[in-house]
């Protein structure tokens, strides 16, 4: 994608100017970022997906038996049918890997990159259907699917802004408008983090929200350093060797720090397991249990392909790549492999490729490492035959 082509889901700002003038800074409002969008999914097929087991499902009722009373999925066709005819709001997790169609929308961020990307998630509200003023931790982008809903934005806020007391949802105590629109099927709006927004449905309404995984301080630190202490011995410890007589032996010197400072750069500041710890962790999926495949033999595979069989991404696997050195890192669904420069063209393939077959991998079904490769693959899930 060309980051100076001028894009209609920027309002015709190009990649580059979004993202120094908004991303991570201000919100945009684009009227038809979408011309004559049809959602490619209604109300009562949303609800039908809060049914399953395996999907991620919420109903906020603003006037329930407690205010903002929050019920967790899977429902059952007899809640929909008990629900008050207003104020209540269905939201459903990822949708994007359960319905093809929400997925292809994905293919108009792709100026950004797609390991950043979380999932569509999709509400249905009835009129006055709200969650509350709030605020996320991480970027979103607000399609409007059906009907009409209101948005209101306010404030910056950070972990000390005031909430409402509720034990599930962080709804803000305080909220300081600043803007407001009323959204049509195709307008969306995009929120920087931390920015507090307010949306009511007008009408009954679908709204997609694209979100975006952005670990925090926290999560790095304590995650990163557990997966560097798979690779350290107990013999690595701190060590004084150079250390002088002291005169206060319950004194803690300065000089202990700069050992223990050393003791954390040497190892935190080893930029290739950095990168294949931070591959791997925003490379894991939402549902590991929906990544799951069979093994197959290299021939298995080619007589598969020469029979035109057709091999897709997993909806719920998510990939990768990065350079190291002269090899190539592969990461998928939250696992790494490290591989050939060679194989570059093929990696970019099957992050990028709709689909896989003997046309398109020709070049590199007479390669033993590429056919392993696309084995491994299928049997860790993330990459599966069309037809099963």
């Amino acid at each position: 994608m060309n980051s100076d082509t001028p894009l209609q889901l920027l309002g015709g700002l190009t990649a580059r100017e979004f993202m120094r003038d908004y991303w991570q800074k201000k919100p945009l409002l684009v009227r038809q970022a979408f011309t004559d969008f049809e959602s490619p999914i209604d109300a009562d097929e949303l609800a039908g997906l809060a049914l399953e087991e395996e999907v991620e499902s919420r109903i906020v009722i603003e006037h329930g038996e407690t205010p903002w009373e929050l019920r967790r999925g899977p429902f059952t066709e007899e809640t929909f049918g008990t629900l008050p005819e207003r104020d209540w709001t269905l939201l459903v997790q990822s949708v994007d890997q359960f319905v093809p169609e929400v997925a292809e929308l994905l293919e108009h961020f792709r100026f950004l990159p797609s390991w950043r990307i979380d999932d569509v998630m999709i509400s249905f509200a009835t009129p006055g259907g709200s969650v509350g003023p709030h605020f996320d931790n991480y970027d979103v982008f607000l399609l409007q699917g059906h009907g009409k809903r209101n948005w209101k934005v306010g404030q910056m806020c950070n972990s000390d802004s005031p909430l409402l007391e509720h034990p599930d949802l962080r709804i803000l105590a305080d909220f300081e408008q600043s803007d407001e629109w009323s959204l049509e099927p195709g307008d969306m709006l995009y929120l920087p983090p931390r920015l507090a927004h307010y949306g009511v449905a007008e009408d009954n309404c679908l709204t997609y929200s694209v979100g975006f995984r952005a670990p925090s301080a926290a999560e790095v630190l304590t995650h990163f350093t557990d997966f560097l202490s798979q690779f350290l011995t107990d013999e690595e410890r701190y060590s004084d060797a150079d250390a002088q007589p002291v005169s206060d032996p319950h004194q803690i010197q300065h000089d202990a720090l700069g050992r223990l400072k050393s003791l954390l750069n040497e190892h935190m500041g080893d930029e290739r397991l950095l990168l294949t710890w931070f591959g791997q962790f925003m490379t894991e999926p939402r549902y590991p249990e929906m990544v799951a495949g069979e093994a197959l033999s290299e021939e298995e595979l080619i007589d598969s392909l020469e029979q035109g069989a057709i091999i897709i991404r997993n909806p719920s696997a998510r990939m990768a790549w990065s350079e190291v050195d002269d090899n190539l890192l592969l990461f998928a669904s939250g696992q790494s492999r490290l591989l050939p420069g060679e194989l570059r063209e093929l990696l970019k393939l099957i992050c990028s490729a709709d689909a896989l077959h003997a046309e398109n991998l020709a070049q590199w079904l007479g390669d033993e490492a590429s056919l392993e490769l696309i084995c491994e693959l299928i049997k860790q899930g993330s990459l599966g035959f069309a037809n099963e």
